[in-house]
């Protein structure tokens, strides 16, 4: 499975990047306004750092306005991927955009049907956001279940990368129905490695050490 990080903040990036964890970057609108800086200065500096996927947003809402920002965006490093709204008029800018080859990312899935078509009209990821639909009491992880399974069944090059990752469960859960990818918050990376029993097997072998200087 690859690790990509849900962040635009460029320290996190850095701190994950060292950890050799990062396979690529996820942004939206949101974590963007959070840094308070140019939207291009931050992706430019994202491509810099991590050499692999990174997804930036569109903003338009009509098929004409996204193919127009992707082309943009496209243009700042052969590493971007376009981030398309999963809507009627983003899988039209899908469908165009993969037959320019600008790679895309269609985020806010919500069903399984909705990935079905992003992966007919030629998305290179789909992003199904399974925290959000945990949060109506709905089971996220049974969505990417789903789409592994559909897109095993036809061979869909589409690769799936999780989305509203809120926990390391849903990391092992994603990995276990074979995600592609997990897409997670600097803060529950660093959760991954956390286990009590190696803190306290560490403890006990520091003690242990200064044990024999006396």
């Amino acid at each position: 499975m690859k690790f990509f990080i849900d962040t635009a903040n460029i320290d996190e990036i850095k701190e994950a990047h060292s950890m050799g964890m990062v396979d690529g970057v996820t942004t939206n609108p949101s974590l963007i306004a959070k840094e308070g800086r140019d939207f291009e200065d931050i992706i430019t500096e994202i491509c810099q750092i991590v050499d692999g996927p990174i997804s930036a947003e569109v903003i338009s809402t009509d098929t004409e306005g996204m193919i127009k920002e992707a082309r943009h965006l496209a243009k700042i490093h052969d590493n971007i991927v376009v981030k398309i709204p999963m809507i009627l008029d983003g899988l039209k800018a899908t469908r165009r955009l993969a037959e320019e080859g600008i790679k895309t990312n269609v985020t806010l899935a919500f069903s399984p049907l909705q990935a079905l078509m992003a992966a007919k009209a030629g998305a290179t990821y789909i992003s199904p956001f399974i925290g959000r639909l945990d949060d109506l009491s709905q089971e996220g992880l049974l969505l990417v279940e789903q789409i592994v399974e559909i897109y095993s069944n036809y061979a869909f090059d589409t690769e799936i990368i999780v989305a509203s990752i809120r926990n390391p469960l849903h990391v092992l859960e994603s990995a276990l129905m074979g995600a592609d990818i997990a897409t997670i918050p600097f803060s529950v990376l660093g959760k991954l490695a956390a286990h009590p029993m190696t803190d306290k097997g560490l403890k006990a072998f520091l003690d242990d050490w200064e044990k024999t200087k006396k």
